[in-house]
């Protein structure tokens, strides 16, 4: 009994002095998504599906959403600020961003200009009008259009110099049957993993299941 007694003592001081666990396990990596022009939070529906299938929680989740008939420096800031919201929210140090069309230019901006690549892990463009597109010729009485129309001054400050600063991984994924982004090579980062995607509409890619899954696959390595 003695001896017994001698080893629970032992067990119970070394227990005494071994770190305590953590409450909770650190967090993953949220994922911000950033619709194109004339879109929603609405727009993410078959993408949260399919991270949820993943093995995402709803928690690390969010859908930003802005003004597409305004400013894209104006939107960028309140990606930037969004992005401090999501991140004091849940604890972490970066974001992965995922962006379609329009929320090209909102996310590079951000990147870019604001200074948001150290805030961000990985960022996914689909289909995005990065280079501009000359089907922002039928809406340029908006400056978000005027913008987005290829050679203009935004444009010309985010591709100048190096198009993925920073640490951030950059992936982007185009296709020749989009039909919006035009020339559809337009989407292509130089210093990113430039996904051909051989016949997709450039809604069509917000429910493609098989991109969405490689996209989330993107954002784990």
């Amino acid at each position: 009994m003695r001896r017994l007694a001698v080893l629970l003592t032992a067990l119970l001081a070394a227990l005494a002095l071994s770190p305590a666990l953590p409450a909770t396990a650190a967090p993953g990596t949220p994922v911000v998504f950033v619709h194109g022009y004339t879109g929603s939070a609405s727009n993410w529906t078959t993408a949260i599906s399919v991270f949820r299938a993943g093995g995402y929680a709803s928690s690390e989740l969010f859908a930003y959403e802005y003004n597409s008939y305004g400013n894209n420096i104006t939107n960028a800031q309140g990606l930037a600020t969004y992005v401090s919201q999501v991140r004091a929210r849940t604890g972490a140090a970066q974001v992965d961003i995922v962006n379609h069309s329009m929320g090209g230019l909102v996310s590079q901006y951000y990147l870019k200009v604001l200074g948001g690549n150290q805030y961000v892990r990985h960022l996914a463009s689909i289909a995005g009008a990065n280079h501009g597109t000359t089907y922002a010729s039928a809406c340029l009485i908006y400056v978000t259009c005027q913008q987005m129309y290829p050679g203009s001054s935004f444009i010309g400050t985010i591709t100048a110099g190096d198009e993925t600063p920073g640490s951030t991984k950059y992936g982007t994924w185009y296709s020749p049957c989009d039909g919006i982004i035009i020339p559809y090579t337009s989407t292509v980062l130089s210093g990113a993993t430039n996904n051909y995607v051989a016949c997709q509409t450039h809604i069509g890619f917000l429910t493609d299941t098989s991109v969405l899954t490689q996209i989330r696959s993107f954002l784990a390595s």
